[in-house]
């Protein structure tokens, strides 16, 4: 059995910045797909160690990031 579940992070962008005004400019859903492939680029690689960590003394249920 799986479990699918998700975790919610929001980007907060400074008003004023130049990069902001790109950012509102583009569609939102190319703002989501753009935000959520960075955030899994940057914080991907650093949670697969946790996990595993995590999951050494599991017997029931395991942990894994989705794609």
């Amino acid at each position: 059995m799986i479990v699918e579940h998700n975790l919610k992070f929001v980007t907060e962008f400074a008003d004023g910045h130049p990069v902001t005004a790109q950012v509102e400019a583009l569609p939102e859903s190319m703002r989501i797909e753009m935000l959520e492939g960075m955030l899994k680029d940057l914080v991907g690689s650093r949670l697969q160690p946790i996990l595993d960590e995590i999951n050494a003394n599991g017997s029931y249920a395991f942990l894994k990031v989705a794609n």
